[in-house]
């Protein structure tokens, strides 16, 4: 059997479905004929979002989830699964606050633990029932600064765009906590991956193309990424072309880490 990446018969949730990099990760899945459920706290947003989008009203849908309370992550995944059974489980929304490495106040480094860590930790445990019985895959977000420490000279005229210190302990316990739950969750069939973006500022960001520049550097192909650069790896792993493939975290930053 070959398999490839048609996903005509998968429901995808995608967590913070909406932003810069989950877009685009939505448009992809749903051009490979996903059906995508944006799970998040402003459906206003998501409607601005993609109020061009064809799939709109049909294969792509929002349902309101907030990841820092359980019991939204309950409701959400309950309801959905009333009208389909969900295939993917997409880890990508985070919240966070505090930026200082020297002056960061106790409840910033806690609240950024809990939108970047506790939040992914809380969605995989609410959807391991749902996933038991005919198993099913989950995929976490992760950053290359939770497999190196920021080079700060690239931020010496950009301080405002600074990596946070508890941003990079969080993504690595993403990492972690993923390989975790694939070692424990491969007796039911669930594979459990993890995608490591690089260098992929926001479009507010690229106005600094100081920064821009000194960030291209730093990757072996020499520019910073594009949202769209990101969609593949996502349909792949919720494809059954990654059937085989669990506890891996695949890296999509331009070669930055290899160097």
């Amino acid at each position: 059997m070959i398999y490839n990446f048609d996903l005509s018969k998968n429901t995808i949730l995608v967590t913070g479905g909406y932003g810069y990099l989950g877009k685009a990760v939505t448009e992809n899945l749903l051009f490979h004929k996903a059906r995508v459920i944006v799970l998040g706290r402003n459906k206003e947003k998501f409607k601005e979002t993609f109020k061009d989008n064809e799939f709109l009203g049909n294969t792509l849908s929002f349902h309101y989830c907030d990841v820092s309370e359980t019991q939204s992550i309950k409701n959400a995944f309950l309801e959905i699964s009333k009208n389909y059974s969900i295939s993917v489980l997409i880890n990508n929304a985070f919240y966070s606050s505090g930026q200082s490495p020297e002056n960061m106040k106790d409840d910033d480094w806690e609240n950024g633990i809990d939108g970047t860590l506790n939040s992914v930790f809380r969605a995989i445990r609410e959807i391991i029932p749902y996933f038991k019985s005919n198993g099913g895959k989950i995929i976490n977000v992760s950053s290359m600064y939770g497999l190196v420490a920021p080079e700060f000279s690239v931020y010496q005229n950009s301080p405002s765009s600074l990596n946070p210190p508890h941003y990079g302990a969080a993504k690595a316990g993403v990492i972690q906590l993923t390989k975790y739950y694939a070692s424990y969750l491969g007796q039911y069939n669930i594979n459990v991956n993890a995608v490591t973006p690089g260098p992929f500022p926001s479009e507010s960001v690229q106005k600094d193309k100081d920064f821009i520049k000194a960030l291209a550097n730093k990757t072996c192909l020499g520019r910073i990424g594009k949202p769209d650069d990101l969609g593949g790896v996502f349909t792949f792993l919720s494809s059954d072309a990654s059937n085989f493939i669990t506890g891996q975290n695949f890296i999509v930053d331009g070669g930055w880490t290899s160097k």
